[in-house]
């Protein structure tokens, strides 16, 4: 008699991070990471799957070049124990082709319902990653799993895919260049007080710190008699 013996090739796991896991590696809010983003600090994502950004490490990492943000040894080390077979790499060519929901429904030729539905009752392959609470494939994974279920996989949307043909993904093999780094605010100048008789000194304050892109509080005060 013959056996069957399927043999799985482990794909190694590029580091990949999203708002909730840049917001963990630095000790911070979700909210600050995706201020980051907006203002500039962090450098566009490297990936954008079923709609969501997603960055390398080495990415993340040049957010605490300029010392103003911090990625403690203890931290880096945990989020990395946390990706089993995980692997850096700065070159997004470098990177399997990974799918969240929208691409697996595609791929297979049904619903984000249908893909949601049958990962909650374990019909799917258990995701690769699962990111800012959202679930990601490799699509190497993906393919074996419906091959050994029988489903049906549309060929055309996989090659698509894997040329890199994903809505707002930066393109295969591009990198940005890190954000260059913001100009440090004046510091703010010491509060003063007037009397009715420096307006000329007053209004010269006033116009220094405008100037300077700050606000200004004006205050009466009443003299002491």
């Amino acid at each position: 008699m013959i056996e069957k013996v399927l043999c799985m090739v482990a794909v190694r796991k590029p580091y990949l991070l999203g708002h909730t896991e840049i917001a963990a590696l630095y000790g911070v809010e979700r909210q600050t990471s995706q201020k980051w983003r907006t203002d500039g600090t962090l450098a566009e994502p490297d990936l954008v799957i079923s709609g969501n950004p997603y960055w390398l490490l080495t990415t993340v990492l040049q957010l605490s070049h300029d010392g103003a943000r911090e990625v403690t040894e203890q931290r880096l080390a945990e989020y990395e124990a946390s990706v089993p077979g995980g692997s850096r790499t700065d070159l997004v060519e470098q990177l399997p082709v990974i799918v969240g929901i929208m691409e697996v429904a595609k791929i297979l030729g049904r619903d984000k319902q249908t893909i949601s539905r049958w990962r909650h009752r374990k019909q799917i392959a258990t995701s690769d990653y699962e990111l800012s609470g959202s679930p990601l494939w490799i699509i190497a994974t993906l393919l074996a799993d419906a091959t050994a279920r029988g489903r049906v996989v549309l060929q055309a949307e996989v090659e698509r895919l894997r040329k890199g043909e994903r809505g707002s993904q930066k393109p295969r093999g591009r990198r940005c260049a890190p954000p260059a780094p913001r100009p440090r605010q004046a510091p703010l100048p010491d509060a003063r007080t007037f009397t009715s008789d420096q307006a000329d000194e007053a209004a010269s304050f006033l116009a220094s710190a405008l100037a300077q892109g700050h606000s200004v509080v004006i205050r009466p005060k009443r003299q002491k008699s």
